[in-house]
């Protein structure tokens, strides 16, 4: 039918194209792309944002209905913020409704109206100058409060408030409903000057590099080895933005593996700086989203999602830590947002900087080819030394809860010399199973492929894979024998013996189980930091991102599952892990030295990665992989499927294949399966895998684009849930 106005309305889910509204009868405002509306679907009612006004509509006229209400008056996206979305849609084969509302907060994919930013700060109203501070004796929070704004008439940050004085939101909202602070606007901070924070040579020159591209696209590949001064060179570029007016986006990993790079970043720029994370309450988040829309804040720092707030005055783009696997999402829309990070810096015209001591292959290559300008950073910063890298050879020793007699002497003597040790082994829990020593028994999950690792101090059996949980037995469950022993071991058994050996020097364990209450990594941090632990043991969140000037031994245990993982990017990852880890030795004026236990010392990749270091690694892995066609020299998609029928997924994906192999460009790409996923049953179903490689990026996506409209139709369709995965980085 034709009409003067047709909506073209989006919505969240896995519903490809849009759906035609009528405006709602009560609508005076301009029907602009990026608002949101309020229209039937079904029996209820649903959120949807607009996409585009036509006149035609293929419904026909008697079964268009309108639009119940418009939301929004002015529009939540911005053209640019649109094309962005649309690009991500497009390339990663997802619909473009539930790629829009991903990156909506939570409370605008449903509440009916949006909600305005709040102040950033707060000061005292006239009864709060008035007020005695000595008359909140009783209440020592609120009073902290008065006295810091008494002395900051102009207002505090309520993030500076609340960091400062360890309050809970409580606090500041019964000081709001007292009425003796009110919210207000903050006065633009004067930053410290950047002359005052002296650069070396080659932070210098990386710095120049970059601002001679401020005003346009260019991607940079920072390679700094661990302790460089990477975060010096981030704030000066960051400060250069500021100066400009215009807005900064940092891309971090995780928030809380990167502490200090936060904390620099806070000291230096204040109240400017906005902390994005899934940890935040739905509120906050909003509130910080509509911050950085509205140009209230300038400095953003965020996790991958933050990738697409929107930023009206975008000067500079930094993905630290380029190379982790945390810039993928995993389930749902499968987005990269390290790639989607130098699309938005292209679309823009902006610079964006990539940072890493270990880059990923497919940025070294991109450097290679031109595509990034690399600047290098090859000394450590003030001065200090790289830590040397030696092999124990365990294959024949006697291990006491994962640790050798030479390790053990070597953490005697540093703990003796007042200095600080390190240990990493990245499986938490006390052992990664259980067993029965009369029968053999094994403490297999009832749901996955895999075992349940033992968590003693919990008393518990627990799935690292699918998060099922049961009690830990008494007595075997097969045979009713009492001998359970646990085989291997994860940080809460090295911690025991840790204890046993050196009982009088304090340790502290660091991993997701002994850091779940709010603030206790911060608290462990603090007294690694100021001496009064020496010994510290944990996973991946110490791996990075922390400066711990004391520690001059690192010890890895066990990463040895990398030299010959299923996964072809198994030993890039153990690599980088390796040197990550190792970065936190020797960084201030004492030598640091890194003890890795293996039972095969004599591998290559080892060897090459301990004498001639990564870069050295990363060139003999780029060979294999060229040699090998794999990526970066090959583009990937790869195609899910799982069910609760153990025979659905295969028979889907012979399906597809059978379906789509006719199709355009199918002769030049290549089809590896259908085959049983490496960990073919998890959390109770059945998956199975379908591969699809080419050599060339344009016929694999012109091909996925035709056969994604087969899919649903395919018989079995309905039977298994199926998802694409483009650019894969892992293959579990």
């Amino acid at each position: 039918m034709e009409s003067d106005t047709i909506l073209k309305i989006a919505l969240a889910g896995p519903l490809r194209g849009f759906f035609d509204y009528l405006p709602p009868e009560d609508n005076v405002t301009t029907l602009t792309p990026g608002c949101r509306f309020e229209i039937p679907f079904g029996r209820s009612s649903r959120v949807g944002i607009l996409i585009s006004t036509n006149n035609k509509s293929s419904v026909p006229a008697g079964k268009l209905k309108r639009a119940l209400s418009q939301l929004d008056q002015a529009p939540l996206l911005q053209p640019s913020d649109l094309r962005l979305l649309k690009w991500a849609a497009d390339y990663y084969e997802h619909p473009l409704g539930d790629v829009i509302f991903h990156a909506l907060p939570v409370n605008l994919r449903k509440k009916p109206t949006a909600s305005k930013a709040s102040p950033p700060g707060l000061r005292l109203t006239q009864a709060g100058e008035a007020v005695d501070a000595e008359s909140l004796s009783r209440a020592p929070k609120q009073r902290s409060v008065i006295l810091a704004l008494q002395h900051h008439p102009q207002g505090l940050a309520k993030s500076k408030l609340a960091e400062d004085h360890d309050l809970s939101p409580a606090v500041l909202r019964s000081l709001l409903d007292k009425g003796l602070v009110t919210p207000c606007e903050l006065p633009p901070q004067t930053l410290p000057s950047e002359a005052a924070y002296q650069l070396n040579p080659q932070q210098q020159q990386a710095v120049d590099r970059v601002r001679e591209n401020l005003d346009g696209f260019q991607a940079f590949l920072l390679n700094g080895v661990t302790g460089s001064g990477k975060t010096e060179v981030y704030l000066h570029l960051v400060a250069d933005v500021l100066a400009q007016g215009r807005q900064a986006l940092i891309l971090v990993p995780e928030i809380g593996l990167t502490p200090q790079l936060l904390q620099r970043f806070q000291q230096r720029m204040g109240h400017e700086v906005a902390v994005l994370h899934s940890a935040l309450a739905d509120g906050e988040r909003e509130k910080i989203w509509h911050a950085m829309r509205q140009m209230r804040q300038h400095i953003l720092i965020g996790t991958r999602s933050a990738v697409f707030t929107p930023m009206p005055s975008l000067g500079l783009i930094i993905v630290d830590e380029e190379h982790d696997l945390s810039y993928k999402q995993q389930e749902g829309f499968r987005y990269n947002a390290r790639d989607i990070s130098l699309v938005r810096a292209q679309q823009t015209g902006c610079p964006v900087v990539l940072g890493s001591a270990t880059p990923s292959l497919e940025s070294l290559r991109n450097a290679q080819e031109g595509r990034y300008r690399q600047l290098d950073l090859p000394k450590r910063a003030a001065d200090a030394s790289m830590p040397s890298l030696a092999l124990i050879d365990i294959r024949n020793g006697h291990l006491k809860g994962g640790l050798s007699p030479a390790l053990l002497k070597h953490l005697e003597q540093t703990l003796q010399a007042g200095e600080q040790a390190m240990l990493f082994l990245n499986r938490r829990g006390y052992a990664p199973m259980l067993t029965c020593h009369a029968c053999g028994w094994l403490t297999d999950c009832p749901r996955c492929d895999a075992r349940m690792t033992h968590h003693r101090q919990q008393k518990l059996l627990w799935c690292h894979h699918c998060g099922h949980q049961q009690r830990e037995p008494v007595a075997c469950p097969s045979c009713g024998s009492p001998d359970l022993r646990p085989l291997g071991q994860g940080t809460e058994r090295v911690e025991e013996i840790l204890r046993q050996h050196f009982p009088k020097y304090p340790l502290a364990r660091i991993d997701r189980d002994s850091t779940s209450r709010k603030g206790s990594l911060e608290k462990l941090l603090k007294q690694v930091h100021s001496g009064s632990i020496p010994l510290l043991i944990g996973t991946q969140m110490i791996a990075k991102g922390h400066h711990f000037p004391s520690v001059t031994l690192v010890a890895i245990l066990d990463v040895d599952q990398g030299l010959f993982g299923a996964d072809f990017r198994a030993s890039e990852r153990m690599a980088q892990l390796i040197l990550q880890v190792a970065g936190r030795a020797g960084r201030a004026e004492r030598p640091g030295r890194v003890l890795i236990q293996t039972r095969h010392p004599d591998h290559p990749l080892m060897q090459l990665l301990t004498q001639q270091g990564y870069a050295a690694f990363a060139k003999l892995a780029m060979q294999e992989r060229q040699m090998a066609m794999l990526p970066p020299y090959a583009h990937q998609v790869l195609i899910r499927a799982e069910a609760n029928r153990s025979d659905y997924p295969e028979l889907f994906l012979k399906q597809l294949l059978e379906g789509c192999q006719k199709l355009q460009h199918a002769a030049e790409l290549e089809f590896w399966g259908p085959v049983p996923a490496p960990m073919e049953r998890r959390a109770g179903k059945t998956r199975a895998h379908l591969l699809i490689q080419s050599n060339q990026r344009l016929p694999l996506h012109r091909w996925l684009s035709e056969a994604i409209e087969i899919f649903a139709t395919l018989p079995h369709a309905r039977k298994v849930r199926w998802s694409v995965d483009v650019d894969p980085q892992e293959m579990l």
